[in-house]
């Protein structure tokens, strides 16, 4: 059964939502009046070619802290936190999502081990750890993602790219979050262990009332999780539906 938020608000609720990017130029917008509502427990594919904002939508639901993305019009809300203005709350935010940005497992930290990377999550919410619970609760995700247990000790650049995905992948899942908000979460994976992320989210969904949103342009992935999708273009949504029943908006066109 989904579990709510506790105000009893949806997972994320975005309401015309304007972001840009700040470079060295004028501000360039990323993403113009994006709207929509993911209940507690729902899974929602977002897909898009590169450039069209995807990622800038995700880095800023998540809370991310990257001095470049700026929401400047509308509303959205995760967990009930605000996202445009989180204020001490951001914090709070980022608790209750688990984050895989774009490119996670090319990005994990070379100085700490696999058990350092999984458990910095809770190490840096938590002045005091029970040490024996925590590498239990790291060798349960290692195990879960079909990790052996000895690379605990291990660092990324000794793991495979696909390794270190799923390590990334079990660092966001650390701290059970209430929303998964995952960049290219099948990136670097081999066929044979995508069913793997699959099961994990799955069982989130299932036990926990985990809501998901992904980034994928994998249609065959968003149809085995039963997600909606929701296509973005140059920052607006085109299209949005299930499976082969997409919905595109008036004037928009598929691609190709």
């Amino acid at each position: 059964m989904a579990r709510a938020t506790e105000d009893g608000s949806a997972a994320i609720v975005c309401e015309d939502i304007v972001i840009d990017r700040i470079g060295h130029s004028a501000p360039t917008r990323a993403i113009d009046g994006v709207s929509f509502s993911l209940p507690a427990g729902e899974l929602m594919c977002i897909s898009g070619a590169t450039g069209s904002g995807k990622s800038t939508l995700v880095s800023a639901l998540a809370g991310a802290t990257d001095p470049s993305i700026r929401v400047v019009g509308g509303s959205a809300t995760v967990c009930g936190v605000s996202v445009r203005h989180p204020g001490r709350r951001l914090r709070e935010l980022t608790y209750r999502v688990g984050f895989l940005p774009q490119s996670a497992g090319a990005g994990l930290t070379p100085q700490l081990t696999v058990q350092e990377i999984i458990a910095e999550p809770i190490l840096q919410r938590e002045r005091r750890v029970n040490v024996k619970a925590l590498a239990i609760r790291v060798a349960t995700l290692l195990d879960e993602l079909h990790l052996p247990l000895g690379l605990a000790s291990s660092f990324p650049y000794e793991l495979s790219a696909g390794m270190r995905q799923r390590v990334a992948i079990a660092r966001s899942f650390v701290l059970e979050p209430r929303v998964l908000i995952a960049d290219e979460p099948l990136a670097n994976l081999d066929l044979e262990v995508r069913h793997v992320v699959f099961d994990a989210i799955t069982r989130r969904r299932r036990d926990q009332g985990m809501a998901a949103l992904l980034v994928s342009n994998d249609a065959a992935f968003a149809r085995e999780l039963g997600a909606e999708t929701l296509m973005i273009r140059e920052g607006h949504v085109v299209a949005r539906g299930s499976g082969a029943d997409l919905l595109w908006t008036p004037g928009a066109q598929p691609a190709g």
